[in-house]
């Protein structure tokens, strides 16, 4: 059960290390375009039937005919990657159970955004666990998890690629173990990962108020802001020009410096300077390296500098 690309990654990973996937359950497709005519089916969808799988697309997950559809398929297993909450009758169904693959640690980073959420923390570890399904989100009993650094220039996409490997493997791992011992694989509560001086992060949706960049932060929290929002939905916020008007931009890339903010220089003032565009944080200078003014193209800020100089 998944939707977008990241489930593919394990889709695949099943066909082919020779399991019986029997269906596929994701969403409908989804309407795109500009009066929304065209529907487009989800990455699962198109591999799916790329190999001969049925597809099952439930608008509502307690649906009856849903349900007797999917019980027909006596499944010993059901395998969840990027998917919604699942109902009770649903994730209890197989006789094995449900196991989701999550994009993180947990309990760390419970939600539907955790590649995000975990670099915007500037966290330099993550990974993927495998855990069984329960009554609340992402809080089941942990089977394994497979631990995936992050390097401090990583963004979303990086990491985002290396997980849905490593979730692949995970979830093959996971059904060995299913197999070898016919269900009966040991588990940890999540509980048992949680000291009473841990600080969990959740991983809530990203919407686009979520986006907008504080400049008043430090650099290196901009920075991270930044690369875990890119190449997508993309950090957006207001800086103030050279003439002293205020312009929105999209900010995909960037470099943290030394350079201390001038005291003259207000929080979020742009910077041109030479062959660099900067903006003011708190503390220090961040360089912008690739951004995307208001109702322009995504390009490189030198270019978007060359443009103010010859404006």
């Amino acid at each position: 059960m998944g939707t977008p690309e990241f489930a593919v990654g394990t889709l695949q990973a099943l066909v082919d290390g020779g399991y019986d996937v029997v269906a596929v359950v994701t969403q409908p497709d989804k309407p795109v375009g500009r009066h929304g005519s065209v529907l487009q089916p989800p990455p699962v969808k198109v591999f799916a039937q790329e190999h001969g799988i049925p597809v099952l697309q439930p608008e509502k997950m307690k649906d009856p005919a849903f349900i007797e559809e999917l019980r027909s398929y006596n499944a010993d297993v059901q395998v969840v990657v990027a998917f919604r909450m699942l109902p009770e009758v649903v994730w209890s169904m197989p006789r094995w159970g449900t196991f989701n693959v999550h994009a993180a640690l947990l309990p760390q980073y419970r939600g539907a955004a955790p590649i995000n959420w975990a670099i915007i923390n500037g966290e330099t570890e993550t990974g993927v666990t495998t855990f069984f399904l329960d009554h609340d989100i992402d809080t089941g009993r942990i089977i394994m998890q497979k631990p995936f650094a992050i390097p401090d220039d990583a963004d979303v996409e990086y990491v985002y690629d290396g997980l849905m490997k490593l979730g692949a493997e995970a979830a093959v791992e996971t059904l060995k173990m299913l197999q070898e011992s016919g269900g009966d694989i040991p588990s940890m509560p999540q509980e048992e990962l949680i000291a009473d001086s841990t600080e969990l992060h959740n991983a809530p949706k990203i919407f686009k108020e979520t986006c907008k960049i504080d400049l008043q932060q430090p650099c290196k929290r901009v920075y991270d802001f930044i690369r875990g929002l890119s190449p997508i939905p993309g950090a957006w916020g207001s800086v103030i020009m050279p003439g002293g008007t205020n312009a929105e931009l999209k900010i995909y890339r960037s470099a943290k410096t030394d350079i201390p903010t001038p005291p003259e220089i207000s929080v979020g003032q742009l910077i041109a300077e030479k062959k660099h565009c900067y903006v003011a944080c708190q503390d220090t200078l961040l360089e912008l390296l690739t951004i995307q003014p208001a109702g322009k193209k995504r390009m490189a800020a030198q270019d978007y500098l060359n443009g103010i100089h010859n404006a």
